[in-house]
């Protein structure tokens, strides 16, 4: 009776020890990657991570119950040369096309990303020596009127990925992260430059933002889809007083971002290094008032896709008339009081 006990157990045994192999195995392999220079782990973590990510049914899940985690989602978009990409992009972008090739290439632009060549001020497709021409093209003077009843219009076309006011200082889901608002907009500007008396120091660094007592700060986050009218506008009447750039901050695939009145911004240069930021004052001596903008008016354009995140200000009573996930035109009202 035992040897046919132990002979019932063998098999079994066996096989639970040939279950917790592969744990063993990813064990001593894990002790091995710890062991290493914190480069060297980075660069074999990261196609693990990427599979993690990218294959169905979390099928590297059952690495977690052996000790090894994947670099966060933000981390990873970190390590991706971006800007580089970006760069490369736009030149291939810039790359004029010959005359017989034009109209198949941007045929089956306009097929992929559902293009209404019929709001173009130029219908025919020979015109656009470059893809950056095609995409950064004009529309009718009529395809997008201005809605005149409300004081904040939409910027651009595009889809809204989330709206509402600013609370907890966060602005929610810009490319799937949430930004404090002081990380987003970076520190505040000296008070010497601000048209309107500072705040006191104990108030929060959302209450510095707003000028007016009984206002209130709303965001708004609109993704431009490659087929979408690519030119952005000013959303109400106001007047530019101080630009802040981010050199980090922009879609990947991106070639550049041009501000029509702002000929000193220079976007997706190689010179700058992530996390830096440069800050220009339109306020000068000669120059009291800064850059005057009038709801509607042409304010710069997108060499690709690309996302805006307009936060404003307004009366606690404003109302969004926006749906998360909704598709909106330039000159459309986001709000009413």
């Amino acid at each position: 009776m035992m040897c046919q006990s132990e002979a019932r157990q063998g098999p079994e045994l066996r096989a639970a020890k040939w279950l917790h192999f592969p744990q063993l195995a990813l064990r001593r392999r894990l002790g091995q990657l710890s062991c290493m220079s914190r480069p060297a782990l980075k660069l074999r973590s990261w196609p693990l991570t990427v599979l993690y990510y990218l294959l169905p049914f979390g099928a590297l899940r059952p690495l977690s119950r052996v000790g090894w985690r994947p670099v966060s989602r933000v981390a990873l978009y970190k390590s991706v040369p971006t800007r580089l990409l970006s760069r490369a992009w736009g030149r291939l972008n810039q790359v004029e096309l010959p005359h017989w090739l034009r109209r198949p290439v941007y045929s089956l632009y306009i097929w992929t990303f559902g293009v209404n060549m019929k709001e173009a001020a130029v219908e025919d497709l020979h015109h656009y020596r470059n893809l950056s021409e095609f995409f950064r093209r004009k529309l009718k003077p009529q395809a997008r009127p201005v809605c005149g009843l409300h004081s904040v219009i939409s910027p651009s076309d595009g889809r809204i990925l989330n709206f509402g006011q600013v609370k907890n200082c966060e602005v929610e889901q810009v490319k799937g992260v949430t930004y404090s608002l002081e990380s987003f907009l970076g520190p505040r500007m000296c008070t010497e430059d601000l048209p309107f008396p500072p705040a006191a120091s104990c108030d929060s660094f959302k209450n510095q933002l707003v000028t007016r007592e009984g206002n209130e700060l709303y965001h708004c986050v609109i993704y431009l889809a490659p087929g979408d009218y690519h030119c952005f506008h000013s959303p109400t009447d106001w007047t530019v007083s101080h630009r802040r750039h981010f050199p980090a901050v922009g879609a990947t695939n991106v070639g550049s971002i041009r501000i029509y009145f702002d000929r000193d911004l220079h976007t997706n240069s190689p010179r700058h290094s992530k996390g830096s930021y440069n800050d220009f004052s339109f306020v000068t001596h000669t120059n009291r008032e800064g850059v005057p903008m009038r709801k509607g008016e042409h304010l710069g354009e997108f060499n690709l896709g690309s996302t805006i995140v307009l936060i404003f200000e307004a009366p606690k009573d404003f109302n969004f008339q926006l749906k998360t996930g909704q598709k909106i035109r330039f000159g459309e009202a986001l709000g009413s009081l």
